[in-house]
Formats: structure tokens, sequence, C-alpha cells
């Protein structure tokens, strides 16, 4: 593995993901230094999706080389997830708009607490449990721009009663709270408006300057392209879907703006999820806190403290 302290450096040498349909993505080479932000562009249906999660662990590359903070894929998928986390993925990890922000958070620090740490960790005195699991939430929230005083309920606001923008930051601060040294957002500029979207790519280059590495899927790349600094790399998928016949799609255009040297390992597999899709072939997450609220946390009310942090502030 690299020894950097916390964003992961990327690569990947003809990689690929093919389904029953087809190629979903072919013929991916990229190469980014940690704390860049890579940025997938491409039409729906283009395999963006599938790239996000075969880069992050979660879909087995049927082709090429890839690693992640030194760790090769497919070799060490489950090791990958435990370094990535996944926001604002369809059908992955979506918000549920019948809980509040304070519920979602409130979930996202118990399965942190429970899932995250060490045993030693859960060993510690509950009161610095509490005060660290509202450390991490608040520097989630802090970095992801979302301010809950701001909301129109606060933290007791319903998702379902967010903005766009507002739920895009609440998916990457639940995000965050895992420490990623990964960061993939899916759909980041989808249905926002112009102001909109430069304030999402604003909160994500913020996220990457601090050293996180964040992959992000766009219909468009951030404005000014290279210009946004040489810690971009901008990755194009094909323009459409691999055709029924099986033929590969549009080979992948790569566009780094500033590359590091890497190379990966040998060694590919031979399965895959269907083209375009992005739950079909998902793998299972070695850490269920990761993506987070896939799934209720239920009966954890006494979980290791980390809920009396939001008690005790008004937060839940």
């Amino acid at each position: 593995m690299d020894s950097t302290p916390h964003g992961a450096a990327v690569t990947a040498a003809g990689f690929g993901l093919k389904g029953p349909r087809g190629w979903a993505f072919r013929n991916i080479d990229l190469a980014a230094r940690p704390g860049s932000l890579i940025a997938v562009q491409g039409p729906s249906g283009s395999g963006r999706t599938c790239l996000l999660l075969a880069l992050t662990g979660r879909m087995k590359p049927a082709e090429g080389t890839a690693e992640v903070g030194g760790l090769p894929l497919p070799k060490k998928m489950a090791a990958v997830r435990a370094v990535s986390a996944l926001a604002h993925v369809p059908g992955v990890s979506e918000l549920d708009p019948a809980l509040t922000v304070g519920e979602h958070l409130r979930e996202r620090a118990l399965l942190q607490g429970r899932f995250g740490g060490s045993l030693r960790a859960l060993l510690r005195p509950r009161r610095e449990r509490r005060a660290e699991a509202r450390a991490l939430v608040d520097g989630a929230l802090e970095a992801a721009g979302l301010d809950p005083e701001s909301l129109p309920k606060g933290i007791r606001t319903s998702v379902r009663d967010l903005e766009r923008l507002e739920a895009l930051r609440l998916s990457v601060a639940l995000a965050l709270v895992g420490r990623p040294r990964l960061l993939a957002v899916d759909d980041t500029d989808l249905k926002l408006s112009d102001e909109e979207r430069a304030a999402a790519w604003a909160m994500l280059r913020g996220l990457a300057a601090a050293g996180t590495t964040v992959l992000a899927v766009c219909s468009e790349p951030p404005e000014g392209g290279k210009n946004l600094g040489e810690d971009l790399v901008l990755v194009r998928t094909g323009d459409r879907p691999a055709p029924a016949s099986g033929k590969a799609a549009p080979t992948a255009l790569v566009a780094p703006a500033d590359t590091a040297d890497a190379a990966g390992p040998e060694g590919t597999a031979d399965t895959a999820g269907p083209e375009g899709t992005a739950d079909a072939a998902v793998e299972g997450d070695a850490r269920p806190a990761a993506d987070g609220p896939g799934g209720r946390a239920e009966g954890h009310d006494d979980e290791e403290g980390a809920a009396d942090a939001f008690a005790e502030t008004g937060r839940a």
C-alpha cells in the first residue's frame, strides 16, 4: 500500500467491465494522485456509474488493471471498499425521504461507532466516544457545506423537504463520517442550476484540496476545465451504451490535467454487472457504515454512546 496519510492514489490501465448486454466501459486509463478531483463525464447509460462502482470495489472488472491507494483490483476489492465511501448513488446509497436530517446523522454515527473503529476504541469511556461521534459529524457537515440551522426545521427537516443541492451535501456529509480516502459521488450535477452546479463543484474541490481523493460522475465537467488546478483528472465515457450484440462500446477517453506514475497489477476477473446499471452486481460492503443509510440501524439505542452525542445537543 502507499504511505500517503489520507487521500488514495487512483490508477487504471485498460480497465473495463462487461455485462450480459456488452461492455459497460472499456479501455479506461487514468492516473490520479492523492487529493485529486476525478471528474467522470458522459451521458446517462455510458457506464459512468459502473466505472464509479468498479473503482470503489463494488463491481468486478472484466479486463485491465487498477489500484486504489496501492490496493489492486479486483484482488483487493474488500480492502478498497474499506477505504472508500459512496454518496448520492441511486439504489446503493440513497437518502431515505421519510427520515429527518438528524435521524440520518444519528444512524450514520451509530454505524460508524459499531463498525468503523477498532475493538480498543469500543472499550473507551462513553464520554470519549460521544465526543468523537459529535466531532466526526460536525466535521463532515462543515466539509460538505451543510449548516443544519439554515434548514427550514433545522436538524428535524425531512429529507423530502431538502433542496437538491442540500440533499447532495447531506449525502456527502454522511459518507465523510467514515473518513474515507476515496469519496465517490454519483450524478453530481443532475438537475442543478448553473449556480448550484458551481457550488457543488466548489464543495468537491474543497474536499480534494483538504486531502480526500474525490471521484465525481457528471454530465458536464467543472467550469474552467484544466484551469481548475493541476490535480483535476477528466475521464470521458462512451457516448452510447454497448449494443446488445456484445460489441464493445466506444473507447473511453482520458484527459488528465496532471498524472502520477503508476503501474497496475496483473490479473483480471471474468464476471461483472450489466452495462449501464449501478446495482446489478454490487459487491457486499465489508463496512456497512461506509455507504450511508442503506438499511436501518435497529436495536442500537445504547450503541457506544453515539446517539447521546445528538440527544444532548438537540440533534436527535
